[in-house]
C-alpha cells in the first residue's frame, strides 16, 4: 500500500500505526501535537519519523485521527502539502460537519478525500493503550463524496484492510449521522446519565454484568463527546426524545400497578432485540 501517514497517535491513531506495521504496510509516518507522544512512538517503532509537511507529500494515504473541529482544520491548513491523487481518510465520529468542508477542500487540491469512521475502541486512551489487534473483526465505515465512484473506494477498502479491519460498509455523511446517533451516541448519554443515580455509590456487591455492560462507556472524553454530540444534536435529540417516550410507557405501567402493560412493553423490546440480532 506504500506509505502511511497519521495525524493524531492517541489510542485509534496508534492502533491504526501498530495494526498497519503488523499487516506490511510499507513506511509509516506519525503526527501528533504531544511531541513526546512521537518521540515515543518512534523510540517503540511504531512509526518511521515525524510527519513533517514535507513527508506528508510522500504519503499514499493518510488517515487523521482528531477530533471533528481539529480535523477539518488541519485539512484546510495542509491541504497544499497533500500527494495529488492520495488518499485522505479521517476517523472522526461524526461526518457531516466533517465531509462538506473536507470534500470540497479535496476537490479543489487534486486529492481524495473519504470520511471514515473506525467501529472499535476502549473507554482508554492514549498511545499506550493501543493495539494492534484493536480492528480485528472490526468494521470501518467509508464515507465517499460520491457513492458511484467505485475507484476511490476500493483503494479506500484496500487501505484500511491493510490496516487490520474485517469489514468495511459505506454510507452517506447523513445516513452515517442518523446511524451513529442510535448506536454509540445515545448509548453513552444513556450510560453517563444511568451512573449519576444515588445507587450507584452503595452498589457494591449487589451488581453483575448488566451494571457493568450499562456503565462501562460513562467513563468517556467529555471534551471529544461534546463536540461530538453537538455536530449531531439534530439526530441525538430525536434519539432521546424517542428513549424518554419508552421510558415513560414503563414508568405509567408501574405508577398504575399495570402488570399486563408492563409485560407487553417488556415482551415487545425482548422481540425488537430479537428482530435486530437477525
Amino acid at each position: 500500500m506504500g506509505t502511511l501517514g497519521i495525524v493524531g497517535l492517541g489510542l485509534i491513531g496508534g492502533s491504526l500505526a501498530k495494526s498497519a506495521r503488523k499487516n506490511g504496510f510499507g513506511k509509516i509516518y506519525g503526527y501528533d501535537i504531544d511531541k513526546s507522544v512521537v518521540e515515543y512512538a518512534k523510540l517503540s517503532g511504531i512509526i518511521e519519523e515525524e510527519l513533517s509537511n514535507e513527508k506528508l507529500s510522500e504519503c499514499d494515504v493518510v488517515m487523521i485521527s482528531l477530533y471533528p473541529g481539529d480535523t477539518v482544520e488541519y485539512v484546510r491548513e495542509h491541504k497544499d502539502f497533500f500527494n495529488k491523487d492520495s488518499l485522505v481518510i479521517d476517523c472522526a465520529g461524526v461526518k457531516r460537519s466533517v465531509c462538506t468542508p473536507c470534500f470540497e477542500i479535496a476537490e479543489s487540491c487534486g486529492f481524495h478525500f473519504v470520511g471514515g469512521h473506525p467501529m472499535a475502541g476502549t473507554q482508554y486512551s492514549g498511545i499506550k493503550n493501543s493495539k494492534d489487534t484493536m480492528f480485528h473483526n472490526a468494521t470501518f465505515v467509508l464515507v465517499p463524496r460520491h457513492l458511484e465512484d467505485v475507484s476511490v473506494i476500493g483503494k479506500a477498502r484496500e487501505a484500511v484492510i491493510s490496516m487490520g479491519f474485517s469489514k468495511v460498509s459505506v454510507l452517506t455523511p447523513k445516513r452515517h449521522d442518523e446511524l451513529i446517533a442510535f448506536t454509540s451516541q445515545l448509548a453513552h448519554v444513556v450510560s453517563n446519565a444511568y451512573i449519576k443515580s444515588p445507587s450507584a455509590l452503595s452498589r457494591k456487591g449487589i451488581s453483575a454484568g448488566s451494571f457493568k455492560d450499562l456503565t462501562r462507556v460513562a467513563y468517556l472524553n467529555e471534551n471529544m463527546w461534546t463536540e461530538l454530540l453537538l455536530d449531531n444534536r439534530d439526530n441525538l435529540m430525536r434519539e432521546i426524545k424517542g428513549l424518554i417516550d419508552n421510558l415513560t410507557e414503563y414508568y405509567t405501567a408501574l405508577e398504575n400497578n399495570d402488570s399486563e402493560a408492563l409485560r407487553l412493553l417488556l415482551k415487545d423490546g425482548k422481540e425488537k432485540k430479537e428482530a435486530s440480532d437477525k
